[in-house]
C-alpha cells in the first residue's frame, strides 16, 4: 500500500488523519507544477489527475480523500476518529461535511477566483477573477465558520474530547486559507483557539 499525494488541502488531510491514528503508509510525492498528475502512468490510476490516491498491494487504486480515509477507517478502527456510536458517527461526519462543503470549497472559490495570484491549473481550467463569487464564498464561509465555532465552543477538538476526521478536514482547510492569503473577514474565537492548538499537534506537520 502506497499514498500518491501532492500539496493541497485534500492530500494534507489524509496526511493528517495518517498521523492521527499513528499509521506508517509510505507516500509517493506527486509534482502537480510539473504535471507528474497528467502523466499516462499517473492518469492510468486516476483518470481525473486528481490527488491523493491510495494504491492498495493488488493494485487497486482509491482516488478521493475522504473515500480513502473512510476505507482505512475500515481497516484500523482504533482509534475511531469517525465515533463509537451511530449519533457519534453522524456527527462527526456532519461537521466534517461542513469543514469542506463549507470551509475547503470557499477557500479554493476565493483563491481561484479572487483577484490576487491564481494557481496555473485555474487559468488552464479557464477560471477568471470574479468579485461575485468571491463574495457569495465568502459569506458561505463564514456562515459555516460560525456553526464551527459554535459546535467548537471550549472543547478541545471539533466534535468533542477527541480528533476527529473533522479536525483533518478543517485544519487543512484553514491551514490553505493561511497559505494563499484568504480571510473570512470575522472573528471566530472557539475556531482560532483550536486551530493554534491543532497545529501544535505532531500530525499538522504531515
Amino acid at each position: 500500500m502506497r499514498l500518491f499525494s501532492s500539496v493541497g488541502p485534500n492530500p494534507k488531510r489524509v496526511r493528517v488523519y495518517l498521523a492521527e491514528k499513528g499509521l506508517a503508509v509510505p507516500v509517493v510525492h506527486v509534482d502537480i507544477f510539473a504535471g507528474e498528475n497528467r502523466t499516462p502512468a499517473f492518469l492510468a490510476r486516476n483518470p481525473l489527475g486528481r490527488l491523493p490516491v491510495l494504491e492498495l498491494d493488488d493494485g487497486t487504486c482509491l482516488p478521493e480523500s475522504l473515500a480513502i480515509i473512510e476505507y482505512l477507517e475500515e481497516l484500523h478502527p482504533e482509534p475511531p476518529m469517525i465515533g463509537r456510536t451511530p449519533a457519534a458517527r453522524a456527527r462527526v461526519r456532519a461537521l466534517e461535511r461542513i469543514a469542506e462543503m463549507g470551509v475547503l470549497h470557499r477557500v479554493g472559490t476565493m483563491y481561484v477566483h479572487g483577484s490576487g495570484p491564481r494557481t496555473a491549473a485555474a487559468a488552464a481550467l479557464g477560471a477568471r477573477p470574479s468579485p461575485e463569487a468571491v463574495e457569495y464564498a465568502r459569506s458561505y464561509l463564514r456562515a459555516a465558520l460560525a456553526v464551527l465555532d459554535g459546535e467548537i465552543g471550549a472543547a478541545p477538538f471539533v466534535a468533542g474530547d477527541r480528533p476527529t476526521i473533522a479536525d483533518c478536514t478543517l485544519f487543512a482547510a484553514l491551514e490553505t486559507a493561511g497559505l494563499v492569503g484568504v480571510d473570512a473577514g470575522a472573528r471566530f474565537p472557539a475556531v482560532e483557539r483550536w486551530y493554534a492548538a491543532f497545529a501544535r499537534r505532531p500530525s499538522a506537520a504531515a
